[in-house]
């Protein structure tokens, strides 16, 4: 069986796909006119942020669910406190 053109379609296919996904951080919408200092101190509050809200939710969720080592199986048994 021949594949006819379907290698070059698939090609094609994925050069539209990686189109956009050259261009350099500096240059994309959300991070134009800003250092590459301002943009990490940006992400870094972004994610503490993120790191906060997780950490409340969390704690509002009564120790229900997440971590599954505190339920009395197989994981607690073989902590040595």
């Amino acid at each position: 069986m021949t594949r006819g053109n379907q290698r070059d379609l698939a090609r094609e296919k994925n050069q539209k796909n990686q189109k956009g996904k050259n261009v350099a951080s500096s240059e994309m919408e959300g991070n134009k006119g800003l250092s590459l200092q301002e943009r990490q101190l940006r992400d870094a509050a972004k994610m503490r942020e993120k790191q906060q809200l997780a950490q409340q939710k969390k704690g509002t969720d009564g120790g229900a669910g997440g971590n599954n080592n505190a339920s009395g199986g197989a994981g607690a048994a073989a902590s040595t406190h």
